[in-house]
């Protein structure tokens, strides 16, 4: 307990020139982050959206602590949560929780919604005004310009030679980026999260998609906008991710025990289920979706918590979910809505064949791993934020777990009142029409009788 205290003081430092690299004590031994100064190189990477996990690094087991992990409080190369003297218990009011700048921000990745017409012009506009008015370093994805709208476009050529493109899966931009700038619905704010596996950049997103649940900004004054979150000291809210591994078994070995399992439903201790398999990590932001896929069989997966057998999903599937992910998939299966400031993981069944089966809510400090069940009759299908879809077949594992990377989202005005708000606006919550007040003279006669019946 004391290690995991002092690593919270010393995440809320300033990073210096002599810190190598951070390690949260609550999260795997994979998990490293460099605090030193980033590289403004072109360097590769074989994939952007998920991580290999090598075989041979040390493993760190997770505290058994209800908490989840302490949260890395630097986001970026430049950017961090403003400290708050007046802290209680640790415990951050949410509508106090403000994003400041180490160093002003120089680099920024714009995000576009691909093949829609009526984002050219804010694209433009919001490209201009960054490279001209604010003198900034602009990044765009390769396929962006590739738009045949902007090959046509003469007057935007100027401003094209000076972008700095990346290819999804190939280009790595993690530690080259200060901010991040969303135009789009929710889907562009997912996109940015699965490009950045470690320390995420502040998002600010602007709703021009179809729904804009997670994107609060309205892009009609954009210059002060941006100009304000620039200066430093915006709104910001800690949207938690989950940290996926996914093992799978090389095709044609079978597995001595079915799944690992020991009489009493707790994996069997000392047997190396991973040896010789593959491992792939990713980050998530929304929810992991385990479902029966193309077969007509209900799914049957075995879900464990910490090591042990909780329960087993006989149904279409189910949904792990964070808080943020909590009003999307999650909420049209029934399950309740989070506030993205609780620290928790959700678990949602998609349609159980049990009455009983509810929506249920653990710590986000704890470890869920989901595997085929040994009588499964056909194999599942797993998809991390509606991408990288893959079959999931017997011996196979899916750990889900709270990442310590967190995805810091610049807020319009609080983390309260923008997530009532898009409750609102974007899910219609609780409205209804209003009931009709009583009249004043049935009023006033209630009032008489009363007084009548009191009297006598």
């Amino acid at each position: 307990i004391a290690e995991m205290e002092q690593e919270k003081v010393n995440g809320n430092k300033e990073p210096s020139a002599e810190a190598s690299s951070y390690r949260c004590s609550a999260c795997h031994g994979d998990e490293d982050w460099g605090l030193g100064h980033p590289l403004r190189g072109r360097a590769k990477s074989r994939s952007l959206s998920a991580a290999p996990v090598l075989a041979s690094a040390r493993e760190f087991r997770r505290t058994r602590s209800l908490h989840g992990p302490c949260p890395v409080t630097t986001f970026g190369p430049k950017a961090c949560v403003l400290q708050n003297p007046q802290t209680i218990m640790h415990i951050q009011d949410p509508a106090s929780q403000r994003l400041t700048w180490n160093k002003s921000p120089k680099s920024v990745l714009v995000i576009k919604k691909i093949r829609d017409a009526s984002l050219l012009q804010p694209f433009k506009e919001l490209c201009a005004y960054l490279m001209e008015e604010n003198n900034m370093i602009v990044y765009v994805e390769k396929k962006v310009l590739e738009d045949p709208a902007l090959l046509s476009d003469d007057h935007f050529g100027p401003v094209k030679r000076k972008f700095c493109t990346f290819r999804e899966d190939y280009d790595d931009i993690s530690n080259q980026i200060d901010l991040i700038i969303c135009l789009g619905g929710d889907g562009t704010l997912l996109y940015a999260s699965s490009l950045f596996q470690g320390s995420v950049p502040p998002v600010m997103a602007f709703h021009l998609g179809s729904l804009g649940f997670l994107t609060p900004f309205n892009f009609e004054n954009f210059q002060s906008q941006v100009t304000q979150v620039i200066q430093g000291n915006a709104a910001v809210v800690l949207r938690s991710r989950l940290k996926v591994r996914v093992v799978k078994e090389p095709r044609g070995k079978k597995v001595a025990v079915p799944n690992g399992i020991s009489e009493n439903g707790v994996l069997a201790a000392g047997l190396d289920v991973e040896v010789g398999k593959q491992a792939v990590q990713y980050q998530v932001l929304n929810e992991v979706v385990i479902d029966r896929g193309p077969s007509s069989y209900l799914s049957n997966v075995d879900v464990y918590l910490d090591g042990h057998l909780i329960t087993t999903v006989q149904g279409d599937g189910v949904i792990v979910s964070t808080p943020t992910g909590s009003t999307a998939y999650a909420a049209a299966a029934g399950a309740s809505m989070i506030h993205p400031n609780v620290p928790a993981i959700m678990v949602t069944p998609i349609c159980p064949h049990s009455l009983s089966f509810r929506p249920i809510v653990v710590p986000a400090g704890v470890e869920l791993k989901i595997m085929l069940s040994p009588e499964a009759r056909n194999t599942a299908w797993v998809s991390f934020d509606g991408r990288k879809r893959q079959e999931i077949r017997h011996g196979d594992s899916i750990s889900i777990t709270t990442s310590c990377y967190p995805l810091p989202s610049i807020c319009v005005r609080d983390p309260v009142s923008d997530w009532f708000e898009s409750l609102a606006q974007c899910l219609h919550w609780n409205v209804r029409k209003k009931q009709a007040h009583f009249p004043e003279d049935e009023e006033d006669a209630d009032e008489e009788g009363g007084e009548e019946r009191a009297g006598s």
